[in-house]
């Protein structure tokens, strides 16, 4: 007779139609968990049998990890999908091969079915994107398949992703408002734009709500004036913002702008177009080799950053841990934001 397939916490997850976070807190007896569901999975280890013992050593092929790009042009994913490739060796040493996959975000419902297409094809996936139903969903189909899943950079909260990695990003539009309102002393110069893309990744709205509630909370004599929605590449936010001066802002009570998301090179074209370049502060994300220039240059007065290798690698150990079962496999330290100036590049 064939030999049984020891059960794993995700087998035992898919039979009682739980996810395994459910199933780990129910057989470490942690909190968490209402009693008919704590029944269903009791029933369920009766059947098949516990779990190995947690930290039991790997004896199978390489973990297979799947880290999910949005297919956006954005120096910041072209940054990140370097950084993926670059932690390849590191992977290679902890048994895990990476696959990168980028999906494209015009279709919401195509993206969230290509995330959930990836159930047959690993053990883990480290996802990037939008905050919106059918991805929630998507991950939801991957954590009751088996698949551990984890968020870089932006969640999507309220799925059954296991964690989340990346710096606090309402924090990190705090920060913005905080260095931008101390730079304001300027007569007349009352006036901080926040600038942005049409977006659903939760990051870059977070950075919206931080920055605003800085400013209302500590600088009420400043004034936050939103732009029109920029497009993502360089020329159109261009352009987009030159319009908003012309039209919209008036320019001579600006003391500021913080862009949130993508275009920057095209944001600080913009100042230097209307006069406002060297005269007003201006804020970025991500230490992309464009921002090294402009920080350089003086058209960026600073440049908020989280370590993304960092958050690479820390997201395969997370994967890896919850494969294993390994306790404390959700600890995670989450990378500090960090405040680049021209005076202290790297």
């Amino acid at each position: 007779m064939p030999t049984p397939t020891a059960a794993t916490i995700a087998s035992i997850a898919a039979r009682a139609g739980v996810g395994t976070a459910t199933v780990d807190r129910v057989l470490n007896g942690r909190p968490g968990v209402n009693a008919n569901t704590m029944q269903r999975v009791m029933q369920v280890v009766a059947e098949m049998g516990a779990p190995p013992l947690r930290g039991r050593p790997r004896t199978t092929d390489n973990f297979r990890f799947v880290f999910v790009l949005p297919a956006d042009a954005s120096p910041f994913l072209e940054l990140m999908e370097r950084q993926i490739a670059q932690a390849a060796s590191d992977f290679r040493h902890q048994h895990i091969t990476e696959i990168t996959q980028r999906f494209e975000t015009v279709d919401s419902e195509q993206f969230a079915a290509n995330v959930s297409n990836l159930s047959s094809e690993c053990e883990g996936v480290a996802l990037v994107a939008p905050d919106l139903p059918a991805v929630k969903l998507a991950i939801n189909h991957l954590v009751r398949a088996g698949v551990h899943v984890v968020t870089l950079y932006s969640d999507v909260a309220g799925s059954m992703r296991e964690t989340h990695i990346g710096a606090d990003n309402r924090a990190a539009g705090r920060t913005a408002g905080l260095l931008l309102a101390r730079m304001a002393g300027a007569a007349g110069r009352d006036t901080l734009l926040l600038s942005s893309q049409a977006t659903r990744l939760s990051a870059e709205i977070d950075r919206r709500i931080g920055f605003a509630q800085v400013l209302e909370e500590r600088f009420p004599k400043l004034r936050l004036q939103r732009t029109p929605d920029l497009p993502a590449d360089d020329t159109g936010a261009q352009r987009a913002l030159l319009r908003a001066f012309k039209k919209d802002i008036e320019v001579e009570r600006v003391a500021g702008i913080y862009n949130v998301g993508s275009g920057s090179t095209g944001v600080t074209r913009a100042l230097e177009n209307a006069g406002l370049s060297g005269s007003v502060g201006a804020v970025a994300h991500d230490f992309t080799d464009a921002h090294r220039a402009l920080l350089s240059a003086g058209a960026l007065s600073y440049v908020l950053h989280q370590d993304l290798h960092y958050c690479v690698l820390t997201a395969a150990r997370v994967l890896r841990a919850l494969c294993e079962n390994v306790r404390g496999a959700l600890s995670v330290v989450q990378p500090r934001i960090e405040i680049l100036t021209a005076e202290n590049l790297y």
